[in-house]
């Protein structure tokens, strides 16, 4: 399956749904006090940047976006690829998109939180080169969740 990924505004119906789809798929393996959701309206703002992944056919088949924080540091936030897209390199190739505009924007770090249960998400970052660490910005630590960071100095 060929796709293509750009950037675009989480405000369209298509990506609504996606992000509802997300929030579903969380819900069932994350405790509520420890998810750490944006709303569609909080992806809007002018420190995120959206990437959605798209077949031939424009249905949406993942996202996930680059949030902008002080001192050169930026948050994976929102990954997701649907179902029927995975193993397909759906999440490697929004992830390399994050990682190359963090590279041109000149920020020094990409940081992430993830379920420690989500494996395959887990597995997406390793493969990205993200290395397990302490938790990352103001995330409390807690048995349902994972860290990573990845430094892109030269």
């Amino acid at each position: 399956m060929s796709f293509t990924i750009s950037t675009e505004t989480p405000l369209s119906d298509d990506v609504r749904a996606l992000v509802k789809e997300l929030n579903e798929f969380t819900f069932e393996l994350t405790p509520a006090e420890f998810r750490h959701h944006m709303t569609v309206e909080q992806m809007a703002q002018p420190d995120l940047t959206l990437f959605v992944a798209r077949d031939a056919d424009g249905t949406t088949l993942g996202m996930g976006a680059l949030k902008r924080h002080a001192n050169g540091v930026g948050e994976v936030k929102r990954m997701f690829v649907k179902p029927v897209a995975r193993g397909l390199g759906v999440g490697g190739a929004i992830l390399a998109r994050i990682e190359e505009l963090a590279r041109q924007e000149g920020l020094c770090r990409v940081v992430l939180e993830t379920g420690s249960n989500f494996d395959a998400a887990k597995r997406v970052y390793e493969r990205g080169g993200f290395e397990t660490c302490e938790p990352v910005l103001d995330y409390p630590p807690s048995a349902w969740t994972a860290f990573y960071a990845k430094s892109l100095s030269a």
